[in-house]
């Protein structure tokens, strides 16, 4: 009799967490396919990837933060909360004016960099949060920071394969820095520019053949056919020459394998941070063997630099339709006549 009694409570007890657990995901605001939040009563829980990050209701909205990843900032500048950051972690890679004056006049605190962060630096900052992008390899700080009652929410938004869905990662900072009508309002934005730029080139048939990225080593990694960058060409009205590679990853190629596939391109785009055709085969003379290095065109990822911070992974994470514009000038220049290139740059 005891024994069934048990079982009733036990019973009574899985459906009542299966049932708040269903009420959750009910409620849960969907991002991206990576990204959804949901509001609890005591807390708004953030589901990223593989984690699941609780937020306190009474730490919201965010008034102090850190970051350890300057691709994430440009959430911050497109919303205009500088003023919330108060720690960034490799400040010379953080490509803002506004973020960069103020590391200058020490009112946001230099935290370390990717070889070592100062925990303790980052606690006597008190920060509501810190946000970063998830190493595995730096899983001990994440959890001496949990430890200690910081808040740490990892952010991957460069996994995400739709361009626009980078941009819509400004709902979350919208809602965690009580910024919603804005980050909604320049949501909506992006995506009616980026769509009336899509739609220029529905009826082009003139597909220039693309090549992209460049070597590493002995690798020259490939993004698959459905990554974001595959996607970006697509939607720019160019044909990407790996497009039989399948998947959203990189696949990593010999210069063989690279040469053979190449043969007929005529574009070559996010070739690195060159400036010049020379700077490009004193790192690798084998350039000189493609036909596209020899006769067709080739763009850089260097339209905005300040020394080692590069605006294309600050701005252009929320500004894609920017980029997008960018690769169709490059692809068909008719259709976006006169101006310039904003984050690509021609290398001569």
């Amino acid at each position: 009799m005891r024994a069934n009694f048990f079982i009733f409570l036990l019973t009574i007890f899985l459906v009542g967490c299966s049932k708040k657990a269903d009420s959750a995901s009910e409620s849960a605001v969907i991002i991206t396919k990576s990204l959804r939040y949901s509001e609890l009563d005591s807390h708004l829980e953030v589901y990223s990837g593989k984690h699941t990050i609780e937020i306190p209701r009474s730490k919201l909205p965010f008034k102090r933060t850190v970051f350890l990843n300057a691709s994430l900032l440009g959430y911050i500048t497109a919303l205009h909360l500088e003023s919330s950051v108060v720690g960034v972690s490799s400040p010379e890679y953080i490509y803002s004016s506004v973020l960069r004056s103020a590391v200058e006049k020490q009112q946001i605190q230099n935290v370390g960099n990717e070889q070592k962060y100062d925990v303790e630096r980052i606690l006597s900052l008190q920060p509501d949060a810190v946000f970063t992008n998830y190493l595995s390899s730096f899983e001990s700080t994440y959890k001496m920071l949990r430890d200690n009652g910081v808040t740490v929410i990892f952010l991957d938004e460069y996994k995400e394969s739709v361009p626009l869905d980078k941009t819509k990662y400004l709902l979350l900072f919208g809602k965690l820095f009580n910024k919603e009508k804005q980050a909604q309002t320049l949501l909506e934005s992006v995506t009616a520019s980026y769509n009336t730029m899509r739609s220029k080139i529905q009826d082009k048939s003139n597909m220039p053949q693309v090549l992209v990225n460049e070597m590493y080593g002995n690798h020259w990694f490939v993004p698959g056919n459905e990554s974001q960058l595959a996607n970006f060409i697509a939607h720019a009205g160019g044909k990407y020459i790996f497009s039989k590679l399948p998947g959203e990853q990189a696949v990593p190629l010999s210069f063989e394998q690279v040469l053979v596939e190449s043969n007929g391109a005529n574009v070559w785009i996010n070739a690195g941070n060159h400036l010049s055709r020379k700077q490009m085969l004193a790192l690798n003379p084998l350039y000189s063997k493609l036909d596209v290095f020899n006769n067709g065109r080739i763009y850089s990822i260097t339209g905005r630099i300040k020394g080692k911070s590069n605006d294309f992974f600050e701005s252009g994470v929320v500004r894609a339709d920017i980029v997008l514009k960018d690769y169709i000038r490059i692809f068909h220049p008719d259709l976006v006549p006169g101006g310039q290139l904003f984050y690509l740059k021609e290398i001569k």
